[in-house]
This record gives structure tokens, C-alpha cells and sequence, in this order.
């Protein structure tokens, strides 16, 4: 076994995937095999070529042209924003994203490889004297280790290479890293390449075309010696001699690093508000598809092995729900000059305990259906007091909808067609009487009026923008007790001061029948 540990001293590694554009945003991780092998080669030529012979050069890259299995430490991505000035003087804004690894924890580069001393000698001397890994920003300090350190799978996640028809791991996802062929299998590959073009050619070849099948590399040594720059121009997509290969890593691999907290005093924090960002921001009406998705994450990330929290599922630990409506509520805003989601607020009366909060911190992305990516930057996890900018938990006696109120219930008719109405003049079952019977178990709602809103007037203003009720998602699918009405736009009246955050009706803990205070 040969084991290489690398450290980074400014807790960075800087690297951007095989045919990705830097400003992409996309970041490798674990380190691609090809450029592990680039930079022994690039240090050989800069730093040790006199110390050692090309023959003993060439024998050790064959070996380790094997993918290794790498340790990666705890680590998360981030990234800068800067402008940098081109030759012609005008600036271009870089996007530079990178990994931050968890202070004073290196990385793990393991093969099966059996090396001689010599071998090991030249694996020592290059790794010494590599000064950065990846770009020119990822300093490093490399040395040969004759073992992996003991603990190393309590600190470190195993990523491993996969055949095309391996299964992933339990809580793993799939990467592909651009590695080099093994030496057989590159002349082999390089063989039947050359009969090929030359089949191609025909009787009369061009100069353009025997220059390039004179270019290609004769070995995996002189193939990992290509410049991007050369390959690139002689229409190569990938290098000679390199291929993807699959690796697992775990799914949390970029989860924030939590530190110990001491027992925590006082109430639990009922409270965590995320600002919403994305290429693409997702307009408000499709708040419960939001929501929905955002409880599915919190789902799973407070799943520590003994179940997802309650307050996010709801259910007692016999599965049956909790009554009161105490657990999670997943809020959505738009608090721009449009439509669009700015903020999310999950809030809980029952409280968030330290798993619940463990999970609220590290949600920090959902999937896009349809569309970008949701990133989520957390603000905060504390009590409402502590978000005086959320107008969600302003007070007032007039409340008005901010979402569609859906009934749960079916409005009533008798046999010819007439509406069984209610003491109030209400159809039974329609969105009117069922928001008067959610108030009436309200602690506050006993004597509270209601007004129902025309939708010709767009009731739903967000900005610049109102909308109707129509252009709402009002549905989970297969989810809730659903009336059959698309939703209605209310004002509230309350006989004293309320205090919110007010969300009624079905799907009232994903975002609908949200109000605000008029």
C-alpha cells in the first residue's frame, strides 16, 4: 500500500473539473487521479529531473496509474467574486470556486500499488517538493506516509472508485474524475486508434492529418506530458490515454462542520430564517412546492439514524399526528419589487430541539424542480423577537391573505342545486365557512369577521405584481384533505390584537393560507 497525505496551509483547494469553465461555479472533489499524476510529472521537470532518471519516473506513474481511494476530510464549498484586468485593460469578473477544508485536517491518497525502494525514494522526493496542488492558489504540503493514521474513518469519508455496473453506497452519490488508462490498456486503446485513422486517411493522406497521428503520444508517461492548450486545438475532447472514472462520495461530503455546543438554556428557538438565492429566483406562487421541498430536506438531514425529527414530520413516534398544529410551518416571502421568493421561514411553536437545529443548519440547498437550483443561506435560528424585518410576525387586528386560503372541506348543495348555507350566510364547506371554523379554534379568533376578496382585483400584490388565485400551486399531491375550490383571498378582522405568523387551511404548513398584517 502507498499512502501520500496532503495538507493545505491556507485551508483551500482550488480546482476546477476536466471540460468545466471556472466561472461555472463547479469544483473537484475528491482531486481527479490525472492531476495527481500532472503535477508529480510537472515537479519532476521543474524541481528533480537531475535527481531522478526518467526510466524510474516512467515506472512509478505506471503504477500509480490505478485509481487510488481517497480520505477526504470534512469540508464545504464556498467561493469569491472579483474582477480581474484582462491585457486590453478592461475588467472580467471571476468566479472563483473552491473547498474549504476543516482546519488541520489533511487528505488521504491511497493505492494498492506495491512500490521498491527506489520507487518510493522518487514518490518521496517529488511529494516534498510540490509547492501547490490544483490551481496556483492551493498551496500544499505533500509527503509520502507509510500508513494511514489510526481514527482516520472517524474523521475522514472513503471515496472509491465503482465499476460501470457497481451499485453507490447506502447515503452516497456518484462523481466522475478524469484518470489515466493503465499502461497495457492505453497501448491497446493507442493500437487500435492508429489503425483506424490510418484506415481513414485513405491513399492520399493530408500533411494536416499525418501531422496529427504523429502526434499522438506513445505512451501513458508522454500522454500525461500533453498540454490542455495543444489537445484542445487538435480537437481532442479529452486527453489521449485519460477517461472518466466513477467514485462514490458521501452525500454530505460538503455539510457545514458542527462544533459542540454547550446544553442549551432557556426555551428552544421556534424560529430559522433563510434568505433565498438562485441563477433563476422562483416566483411566490409556487410557495407549497417550495415548502414541500424544503420539508423533505429537513426530513432528511435530521435523520441521525433513530428517525426524522418530529417537528418536521409532524408524527409522534407511533406515527400518528400531533395535535394542535404545533410543528413545523415552511413560510415563504417575496419581499422584492416582484413576485419572486426572497425569504423562507420555518417556524414551530413546539420549538426546535439541538437535532432539529442541526438539520436547520445544514439545509443549505434544494433542488430545482423544473428549473435552478435553490441555494438557502441561514440568517438565523432564535425566537420571533429576534427577526424584527419578518413583517410575518408583525401584530395587528386586520390581517390580510398573502396566499391562497384553501378549504378543506366540500361545499354543500341540496338536490336541486341550492347551497346549504350557515348561520352567517356562508355556503357549508366553501373557503369562507371553513376559514370561520379554523378561527373559531383559533385562542384568539372567538368574535372575528371575515371579507372575502374579489379575485378580479388581483387580491395578491407583491411589488409590483398582483395576482389571483389561479396562478397559485394549491396542491400536494396526495397529500392533506383537500376541498375542491382553488383557493379564495381574505381579510381578517380580529376583536383584539394578534400576533402572528396566522396560516390556516390545507396546506397552511407548507405556505397557503398564509396572512399578513394589514
Amino acid at each position: 500500500m502507498t499512502v501520500l497525505e496532503l495538507s493545505f496551509p491556507a485551508g483551500r483547494y482550488h480546482a476546477t473539473p476536466w471540460g468545466r469553465h471556472v466561472n461555472e461555479g463547479a469544483v473537484e472533489w475528491p482531486p481527479s487521479p490525472w492531476r495527481i499524476l500532472r503535477a508529480l510529472i510537472a515537479t519532476w521537470h521543474l524541481k528533480a529531473d537531475s535527481t531522478i532518471g526518467e526510466p524510474l519516473l516512467r515506472s512509478l506513474v505506471e503504477k500509480l496509474s490505478v485509481p487510488p481511494r481517497f480520505h477526504l476530510p470534512r469540508a464545504t464549498t464556498s467561493h469569491t467574486r472579483h474582477y480581474m484586468p484582462l491585457r486590453n485593460g478592461e475588467p472580467t469578473k471571476v468566479f472563483d470556486t473552491f473547498i474549504q477544508i476543516h482546519e488541520g485536517d489533511p487528505l488521504f491518497i491511497e493505492w494498492s500499488a506495491a512500490l521498491n525502494d527506489d520507487e518510493r525514494f522518487a514518490l518521496k522526493t517529488l511529494a516534498e517538493r510540490i509547492s501547490y496542488f490544483g490551481r496556483a492558489e492551493s498551496l500544499v504540503i505533500a509527503r509520502l506516509i507509510d500508513d494511514l493514521p489510526q481514527g482516520v474513518g472517524e474523521t475522514h469519508s472513503a471515496s472509491e472508485p465503482l465499476s460501470n455496473f457497481e451499485s453507490l453506497p447506502p447515503r452516497s452519490e456518484l462523481v466522475r474524475v478524469l484518470a489515466p488508462a493503465a499502461p497495457a490498456a492505453y497501448l491497446a486503446w493507442r493500437n487500435q486508434f492508429e489503425a483506424r485513422a490510418i484506415a481513414d486517411l485513405g491513399p492520399k493522406p493530408t500533411a494536416a492529418q499525418k501531422k496529427r497521428l504523429s502526434k499522438i503520444p506513445s505512451d501513458i508517461l508522454a500522454a500525461l506530458h500533453a498540454d490542455t492548450g495543444d489537445l484542445q486545438a487538435d480537437g481532442w475532447n479529452l486527453p489521449p490515454g485519460a477517461g472518466f472514472v466513477n467514485y462514490s462520495r458521501r452525500e454530505d461530503a460538503f455539510a457545514p462542520a458542527t462544533r459542540p455546543r454547550m446544553s442549551r438554556k432557556g426555551p428552544w428557538p421556534t424560529v430559522a430564517r433563510f434568505a433565498v438565492v438562485s441563477a433563476v429566483a422562483p416566483s411566490i406562487t409556487q410557495a407549497v412546492s417550495i415548502g414541500d421541498r424544503v420539508h423533505d430536506a429537513l426530513c432528511k438531514w435530521s435523520d441521525q439514524g433513530r428517525g426524522r425529527a418530529t417537528v418536521f414530520t409532524g408524527l409522534d413516534a407511533e406515527g400518528r399526528s400531533l395535535p394542535g398544529h404545533r410543528h413545523a410551518h415552511i413560510l415563504c416571502e417575496a419581499n422584492g419589487e416582484c413576485d419572486s421568493v426572497t425569504h423562507v421561514t420555518v417556524w414551530a411553536p413546539m420549538g426546535f430541539d439541538d437535532i432539529a437545529c442541526l438539520a436547520l443548519r445544514r439545509l443549505n440547498k434544494v433542488w430545482g424542480y423544473g428549473g435552478h437550483d435553490l441555494r438557502l443561506i441561514l440568517h438565523g435560528i432564535g425566537q420571533p423577537s429576534e427577526f424584527a424585518d419578518c413583517k410575518l410576525f408583525g401584530s395587528s387586528k386586520s390581517w390580510r391573505s398573502v396566499t391562497p386560503f384553501v378549504s378543506t372541506l366540500h361545499a354543500k348543495t341540496y338536490r336541486d342545486g341550492r347551497p346549504k348555507l350557515d348561520a352567517g350566510g356562508w355556503q357549508q364547506g366553501s373557503a369562507g365557512h371553513d376559514l370561520l371554523r379554523h378561527l373559531a379554534a383559533h385562542p384568539q379568533g372567538a368574535g372575528a369577521s371575515i371579507r372575502q376578496l374579489e379575485e378580479r382585483d388581483a387580491p395578491f400584490g407583491f411589488g409590483n405584481r398582483n395576482l389571483r388565485s389561479l396562478q397559485f400551486q394549491t396542491r400536494r399531491q396526495g397529500h392533506g384533505s383537500r376541498g375542491n375550490g382553488s383557493g379564495s383571498a381574505f381579510e381578517i378582522t380580529f376583536t383584539e390584537v394578534v400576533t402572528g405568523p396566522l396560516a390556516l387551511g390545507y396546506g397552511a404548513h407548507f405556505g397557503l393560507g398564509l396572512f399578513v398584517p394589514v
